[in-house]
């Protein structure tokens, strides 16, 4: 599969900016209560299952990795930043880290137990999501838990001039409305098992919405 165009500006972007996006994102412990708590069902849910490990795909310098890992998770990481992978490696040491897109993950059929995206596909493309919501369901066992969270919006296209620190950046972002990317993950196979929508506050500009599902069983 030819590597699709967005993904060069994605990754150009995130090598820039890697050093400044560690000095300034929020480490687990700093997260709002109820993303903590999706974290920590997610951890739970994916154990319970117990069908092989967990990828934190677009996981950044692997802060959320290293949380899964310290609730007892079987975690590693996948980033299609190589910079944001040289730091995970380097602050955990531990775990597993690899450059690779979520596009054409770099992984077996129905190897995973679990696949974790938190904040990593809103520079994907709308017509693109139904490439990873695919690969996210060819990866899973049967059995296997996704959470997937990030920003959702009324079919917002975003692209900021600069980022942490002030870099400037290329990528833009897709926010789509909660019910539609719903939809697509249906439409990938995958089951809602639930879903959280957070209205902005005092300490969020935007609506985030967290998903959980899965991929059935064979019969």
């Amino acid at each position: 599969m030819t590597e699709p165009s967005y993904l060069a500006a994605v990754r150009e972007s995130y090598d820039t900016v890697a050093a400044d996006y560690l000095k300034r994102v929020k480490t687990p412990a700093e997260l709002d209560p109820l993303s903590r708590a999706m974290l920590a069902v997610f951890a739970e849910v994916a154990q319970a299952a117990d069908r092989g490990p967990v990828a934190d795909v677009g996981c950044g310098p692997g802060l959320v990795t290293a949380h899964l890992a310290d609730l007892g998770v079987s975690a590693f990481g996948i980033d299609l930043s190589p910079k944001m992978i040289e730091l995970a490696r380097q602050a955990h040491p531990r775990l597993d880290f690899t450059v690779g897109s979520m596009t054409a993950l770099p992984i077996r059929d129905e190897e995973l137990g679990g696949i974790l995206a938190y904040y990593s596909t809103h520079h994907t493309p709308p017509e693109l999501l139904p490439v990873v919501f695919a690969e996210f369901h060819r990866t899973l066992a049967p059995g296997g838990r996704l959470m997937l969270a990030g920003y959702v919006g009324d079919d917002e296209h975003l692209r900021p001039a600069q980022a942490y620190g002030g870099h400037p950046v290329s990528y833009e972002s897709h926010l789509l409305p909660a019910d539609r990317i719903v939809g697509l993950l249906d439409r990938a196979g995958l089951v809602i098992t639930s879903r959280l929508v957070q209205e902005p506050d005092s300490g969020a500009k935007r609506t985030v919405a967290t998903f959980l599902a899965r991929k059935p069983e064979r019969p």
